[in-house]
């Protein structure tokens, strides 16, 4: 009798068991089609809820204007938007590709003359004197370099055209993140709620309020205080070189964009676009004097743009920002590089709210003790 209740037993186990096992596998396997499809466009989807959640302020701010009229405030942010930031950052990123497409022209050509380097050079520690010698040697017999080179060079071509490949995609996405993230700024209140009930889910009702109020504080705080600074600042500095007639344009660009986001000062980028430009000397000295003074005022414009955007700093350490930017850019190209800083700096922010959570209660714990 035992072991017939023991066998009846053990089947339901196992068909219990067996019923889990296939309501997990068909939950997978679903969660798994899910992903597949809607991957192709998560980069896009993640950068537009990331704008919506920072303009969101702003959109109510032109509704309250317009009568609370949301989609019509949602339309005019997006124009805006697409206005100031998305057409120049295209400028820049498009000036990038036309500089690297026209170097590899003239190196094909045999045109391209590169100056012999300064004896300063060869007394850099370690490296100077390799450096001076491939220097010299590029200045004199361009061609046999390269002819000696070719391998490594079509290797470094084909990674360049990858990478501009990858940012002319990210441009795409960047115009669709917009009007994307206007469309959910037209029904904020509706997607702020099933956020809200999202979290809830996850954790509990006290833990879910929190989590949204430590998502949104952070987005708003990267992406105002840190992104949005180092790409208007970046794009004025490239607005003013490509009135100036600097050559290489989009390459100061991302580089200035990648030293704001690092908290490092523009103007280590400015100071040699300015060098550049009297050397080559196409315009007068009067029209030199005022580009210099506005590429100088570009360089150090976070100190003024900072207090404008963002009363207080960012609590994510700028390593993790920078870290998270480089990471983004490397993986999803220039609009990965927003994303990038922005997430790993909520992710950052989540471990450490949940480190600190630990240490209360086990403090908690100790004093009831």
């Amino acid at each position: 009798m035992e072991n017939n209740n023991l066998l009846i037993v053990e089947k339901r186990l196992v068909a219990r068991f067996m019923d889990m096992f296939i309501k997990f596998g068909l939950i997978l396997a679903l969660a798994s089609f899910c992903f597949t499809v809607f991957s192709p466009f998560l980069n896009m989807m993640l950068w537009a809820i990331i704008l919506a959640v920072t303009l969101y302020p702003l959109q109510q701010y032109f509704a309250a204007r317009l009568g609370g009229k949301q989609g019509w405030a949602s339309t005019l942010l997006v124009l805006l938007g697409i206005l100031l930031i998305v057409a120049p950052t295209i400028a820049m990123v498009s000036s990038l590709g036309e500089s690297v497409s026209a170097l590899i022209d003239k190196m094909g050509s045999g045109s391209l003359v590169i100056p012999p380097p300064s004896e300063s050079i060869a007394s850099i520690p370690v490296v100077g004197g390799k450096l001076h010698a491939l220097w010299l040697k590029a200045s004199v017999d361009l061609p046999g370099l390269i002819s000696a080179y070719r391998t490594q060079l079509g290797d470094v071509a084909k990674q360049v055209l990858s990478v501009l490949a990858s940012m002319g995609g990210g441009l795409l996405g960047f115009v669709v993140s917009f009007i994307v993230a206007g469309i959910m700024m037209a029904w904020g209140a509706a997607g702020a709620n099933s956020a809200r009930r999202i979290a809830m889910r996850l954790t509990d009702e006290n833990k879910g309020v929190a989590l949204i109020k430590l998502c949104t504080s952070t987005i708003r705080a990267v992406a105002q205080g840190v992104i949005g600074v180092a790409l208007i600042q970046a794009l004025l500095a490239g607005v003013i070189m490509a009135l100036a007639g600097i050559p290489a344009v989009g390459i100061f660009f991302i580089l200035a964009l990648i030293l704001g986001i690092a908290q490092i000062p523009v103007i280590l980028v400015t100071a040699p676009a300015i060098a550049i430009m009297w050397h080559m000397g196409d315009h007068g000295t009067g029209l030199n004097i005022i580009y210099t003074v506005l590429l100088l005022i570009a360089g150090m414009a976070d100190n003024v743009l900072k207090p404008l955007m963002l009363g207080r700093g960012v609590d994510a350490p700028m390593p993790v920002v920078l870290l998270g930017a480089l990471g983004g850019m490397a993986a999803s190209g220039i609009l990965g590089m927003f994303i990038g800083a922005t997430l790993l700096s909520i992710g950052y922010r989540i471990f450490m709210a949940w480190v600190n959570e630990g240490l209360a209660n086990a403090s908690s714990g100790n004093d009831g003790k």
